[in-house]
This record gives structure tokens, C-alpha cells and sequence, in this order.
């Protein structure tokens, strides 16, 4: 089904993955796009919500087109699912189905008539967090990418390949408090443009379950901001004033 606004235009898409499977998929971009950027959206684990469809649409305002993605779709059982993408994560970081599927989503985005294919980010929550810095350092297409409060990739050392990363953190919420310290210090180590960020009196999820006004708007105005810079800012012309 399609929605249209004034402004924006979003539907439900399909995503073709490797093989015969496909993957369901949010779409929202500017009315009338050309050659703007565009942005693949990784849910938490609480899957392609409400929630995650209004921070594409967030992106589209801004004048990007945004996948936000379905993770869960291609593969049945919803828990299975999960508990298999928390093991990816944990023990293949950099090389699971899940990355191959979001790759495969990468270059479905790219294809869009509307899209600088040279213009692609990426932003994921929690469990999407984790996929998007472990993209950030597997995929070359990818020229800036977004974490809030995602696990770390292993070997850490992976992120001096990394494009550019911003990150934003729950000050309550420890073990991935301390991951983003982490990736704070080894991104700076190996010189990787970065923009980290520990939300004081904040708890996981601040974006949507523990919902925290100041720091979720706070939060999206900095990954606007390095967005801009970092993907708009990517190879070939910056699209003007109309497109957003």
C-alpha cells in the first residue's frame, strides 16, 4: 500500500536478497526525489515497528530516501530469527547472513532512479547498531554510518577500515556504555572520522521503549548532521534546495 504526502512518499517494498528469498522493506523518500542520498534503517529487536517506519519518514523530511528494512521476514520464526542474529553477532561480526542481507539491501537502494548510488548511509538501534558499525567496516559503499547503542565488532581493530561513524550511547545502560568508550578511543586511534555520544541519565532504547525527548532529538540532529556532511557530502554533485 502506498501513502502519499505533500512532502513525502512512503510503501511497503520488496528487497531481492541472494537466491531466490526477499526481504520486506519501508520506503520513504522525498515527493518527486532526484539524486538525493539515501539511508538503510536497522530495526531493534522489536523488528520494522511504528517506530522505526517514523524515523524513516524523519529522514525523508530531511531529503534522503530511507529502507528501512525487515530483517525478520525472510526467515520465518521470529525468536529463532533472533536468537541466530545475536550469535552472528557475537561469534561472525563481519560475516554473517545478516550482512549479506543488508548488503544486498545496500545495492537494492543504490539501483533507485532517485538515489545517488555514491550517497549511502546507514543507521541502526541496539541489535541494528550492532549491523551497522559491523557494515560500516565490510562495506565500501556505505560512507557514513549511524550507532545507537549497538555490541561492538570483533576484532575491534576492524574498525580502522571503517568510514565514518557517529554513535550515540545510554549513560544507564553499562556493558554497551563501555563499547561505545571503546569504539571511541580505537576510531580514534586509527584516525576514522567520529562522533560519539553518552547521553547522561539516559537508559537503552532512549530512541523508543525508554523514550528520552532531549537526547533522542538531540541524538538525530547530530546523525543528521554528520550525515550531511559524510554521505551528502560523497561523490558527485549535492542535490539542491528542492530535494529536500
Amino acid at each position: 500500500m502506498t501513502s502519499t504526502s505533500e512532502q513525502i512518499r512512503a510503501e511497503a517494498v520488496s528487497v531481492n536478497l541472494p537466491g531466490s528469498a526477499s526481504m520486506t522493506a519501508y520506503l520513504a523518500r522525498p515527493e518527486g526525489a532526484e539524486g538525493v542520498p539515501g539511508v538503510v534503517v536497522i530495526h531493534e529487536l522489536f523488528g520494522l515497528n511504528d517506530n522505526i517506519r517514523e524515523i524513516a519518514r524523519r529522514f525523508a523530511a530531511a531529503g534522503y530516501a530511507a529502507l528501512a528494512v525487515d530483517l525478520f521476514s525472510p526467515h520465518g520464526n521470529r525468536n529463532l530469527c533472533l536468537m541466530r542474529m545475536f550469535a552472528d553477532l557475537l561469534l561472525r561480526p563481519l560475516d554473517n547472513r545478516g550482512i549479506r542481507e543488508l548488503q544486498a539491501s545496500v545495492s537494492w537502494l543504490q539501483d533507485r532512479p532517485e538515489v545517488n548510488r555514491e550517497q549511502v548511509g546507514v543507521i541502526g538501534f541496539c541489535m541494528g547498531g550492532g549491523y551497522a558499525v559491523a557494515l560500516a567496516c565490510v562495506e565500501r559503499d556505505i560512507s557514513a554510518a549511524s550507532v545507537f547503542y549497538g555490541m561492538n565488532p570483533r576484532p575491534l581493530a576492524a574498525v580502522a577500515r571503517a568510514c565514518p561513524i557517529v554513535g550515540s550511547y545510554a549513560e544507564n545502560d553499562p556493558i554497551i556504555r563501555r563499547a561505545g568508550v571503546k569504539l571511541d578511543r580505537a576510531l580514534k586511534r586509527y584516525g576514522v572520522p567520529h562522533d560519539i555520544k553518552i547521553y547522561p541519565g539516559t537508559s537503552h532504547s532512549f530512541m523508543n521503549a525508554a523514550y528520552d525527548e532531549n537526547a533522542a532529538t538531540d541524538a538525530f540532529s547530530r546523525t543528521l548532521a554528520f550525515f550531511d556532511e559524510h554521505v551528502r557530502g560523497a561523490g558527485g554533485a549535492l542535490p539542491g534546495p528542492a530535494a529536500r
